[in-house]
């Protein structure tokens, strides 16, 4: 992959994750690139947030309303209806993908076959060591024997 490639590929995954910001609330810019750096422990810049947002907003998925600070305007940004529904939509496609990169290392609750991928609980039932998603199933497991 080159170089352009591969900046292109985590500028989008930075644009998803405006929206991730947004979908949770309504946030300024700068707000935005802060929550940005602390999660996720990486620099936005606001030559690509202030971009995007405007160009969400041209698309009708965001709006903007004006609260004063001081002398001067902050813009707040939020999902309008089409882009909570626009949203709904990218992010069960995204689970779907994530979902078929995580199915080959989950593991299945032997008791209530919900899905593990870390941690659970595990014991050795009859010389084999068994999968549980939590204590209490492992104990209505055995209880069922």
């Amino acid at each position: 992959m080159s170089a352009e490639k591969f900046e292109d590929t985590i500028s989008d995954f930075s644009r998803f994750y405006i929206l991730i910001i947004l979908y949770e609330s309504p946030s300024h810019g700068y707000a935005i690139i802060e929550k940005f750096r602390t999660r996720l422990g990486k620099d936005i810049t606001p030559s690509l947030v202030y971009p995007f947002l405007r160009d969400l907003e041209r698309r009708g998925l965001i709006r903007h309303i004006e609260k004063p600070v001081g002398k001067k305007k902050r813009k707040i940004y939020e999902l309008t209806e089409r882009g909570n529904q626009f949203c709904k939509r990218i992010f069960k496609r995204f689970a779907t993908i994530i979902s078929a990169a995580l199915e080959p290392n989950l593991l299945v609750c032997t008791n209530c076959g919900c899905k593990i991928l870390e941690g659970g609980h595990y014991e050795v039932i009859d010389g084999k060591k068994v999968a549980f998603c939590c204590s209490h199933c492992a104990a209505s497991y055995k209880k069922g024997l």
